[in-house]
């Protein structure tokens, strides 16, 4: 009864001290957002689009393999679930903090006491001595430091899985957009090549015509130059090519290698365009949500830093038993125990806990002035794409009539030059342009494909979660960690 007399005191005072808790520092609320109504091109499908599979539109399987691939071995993917697990240790080792610690501790001495040394000695000579003991502390969260950290270390935590996930979209798009910049090159040599075989052909008949007298050397030179420039097209465009596959090779996990194909660049079907409202970039961008996570963050610092301005309470205890045999060590007599309370509070410090508040408060300026420059990045990135989208396939049908007049030409200025009513420079000029045309062609069907998927980039949304299915995991979910209050 006398023990239950001194311990309701002390467990009356630590109530009281629970439930007058506060948190020190500035709750998070969303910053005030100057939001454009809509964007200045609006698409033509609904938004849900942008929250399926949006690669399989183009309806190629073999780069379906490769985006399922790279989920899988992408090694930038790993790194970033890695990084989620490391944010995950944090934050249990913060929380942990506003928890009592307990331990345990099991020790044995035995010692001999010289004689000679005038000190008398107790007891018998050489003694044995046993202690166990068990311990606990706990630091009263009463102004919200600890509460504060652990908010900071679980918005830290979901920043990291946000950024694993835009690693996610951005390797999806990068093979993607790898694959398309590799079938423009495919599409570049075969059209180099091409013109090579022809102009090669030609270049051996006017060298007939030449010996024969029936051309100048000067339009015998005319043929060779122009089946040189066809000819060092082919080795840019096969350089490229192993260049292309091997950044494919090791975005998808792959040493650097050849890289199997699909369709041809021009039987490549583009994504449907969709429309949406600026104001989704905020819940759709992981970027975006990666940033607000971080001025979260630092908000929570703020408070952190402020509650060392008040006291902080800690509570420790003990109990055990020590003796001097381990036979007797559990008996009544041997019984230890201890309690204590500690209250520690600043009086001077020099500027060292302001110091630490003005750096709180720095930190998450900077970091709302992050936030606020990623949204309007996005908007650009967004804007951009949606009108890259449309201006890109109408040069690209633009080019497509001009390929299609040049080639007439081509094929009419042979016969002019043929008939002899004109010279080989009207063939050689239709003839260099028509190469020029199919070159560009292709370089705008590659660039109208990347508008689309730069698209899909900027609006980021649900897909991200269906690529995330394969993708590498950490070992634990951000979405499943405990809150920051225990």
């Amino acid at each position: 009864m006398r023990r239950t007399d001194r311990t309701l005191p002390l467990a009356l005072c630590v109530a009281a001290l629970g439930l007058c808790a506060c948190t020190a520092g500035p709750d998070y609320r969303r910053p005030e957002l100057a939001l454009p109504a809509q964007y200045h091109e609006i698409g033509t499908a609904p938004i849900s689009v942008a929250d399926t599979a949006w690669w399989q539109s183009f309806q190629d399987p073999v780069l379906d393999q490769l985006v399922g691939e790279a989920l899988a071995n992408n090694r930038d993917i790993a790194i970033a679930a890695a990084r989620v697990e490391q944010f995950y240790g944090a934050l249990r080792s913060t929380r942990s903090g506003l928890f009592p610690q307990v331990g345990a501790e099991l020790n044995g001495t035995r010692a001999r006491f010289s004689e000679n040394t005038g000190i008398p000695t107790l007891g018998t000579n050489p003694r044995s001595s046993v202690q166990a003991d068990l311990f606990a502390s706990w630091e009263i969260d009463l102004f919200g430091r600890l509460r504060r950290q652990t908010e900071a270390a679980r918005a830290d935590l979901l920043a990291s899985e946000e950024a694993r996930r835009g690693v996610v979209l951005s390797v999806v798009a990068g093979v993607v957009d790898g694959y398309v910049s590799l079938r423009d090159a495919d599409q570049e040599l075969e059209v180099s090549r091409r013109t090579l075989s022809s102009r090669s052909d030609a270049l051996e008949l006017f060298d007939r015509r030449y010996k024969g007298g029936v051309v100048s050397e000067m339009e015998l030179n005319q043929a060779r130059s122009e089946y040189a420039f066809a000819l060092g097209a082919v080795p840019d465009a096969q350089q490229r090519i192993v260049e292309l596959e091997n950044l494919l090779s090791v975005l998808v996990g792959r040493n650097p290698g050849p890289v199997e194909r699909g369709r041809a660049i021009d039987e490549l079907v583009a994504p449907p365009v969709p429309a949406g409202l600026p104001s989704e970039l905020l819940e759709r961008r992981p970027d975006l949500r990666q940033a607000e996570q971080a001025m979260i963050a630092a908000n929570a610092r703020i408070g952190a830093a402020r509650a060392l301005y008040y006291p902080s309470i800690s509570l420790t205890g003990m109990f055990g038993y020590a003796s001097h045999s381990l036979s007797d060590l559990f008996n009544g007599p041997s019984r230890v125990w201890s309690y204590a309370g500690a209250i520690t509070a600043p009086i001077f410090t020099a500027g060292g806990i302001a110091g630490q508040v003005q750096s709180a408060e720095g930190a998450q300026r900077e970091a709302q002035a992050g936030y606020q420059k990623a949204i309007q990045n996005a908007f650009q990135d967004t804007e951009n794409a949606l009108s890259g989208v449309k201006r890109s396939a109408e040069s690209l049908d633009a080019l497509r009539q001009q390929v299609d007049a040049l080639r007439t030409y081509a094929r009419l200025a042979r016969l002019r030059y043929d008939g002899g009513y004109t010279s080989y420079l009207e063939v050689l000029d239709s003839e260099r342009s028509l190469f020029n045309a199919e070159l560009q062609l292709a370089q705008s069907q590659a660039a109208a494909l990347s508008r689309h998927i730069a698209l899909y980039k900027a609006l980021g949304g649900g897909w991200v979660d269906i690529a995330d299915q394969n993708a590498l995991q950490p070992v634990v979910k951000a979405s499943e960690t405990p809150r920051a209050f225990p």
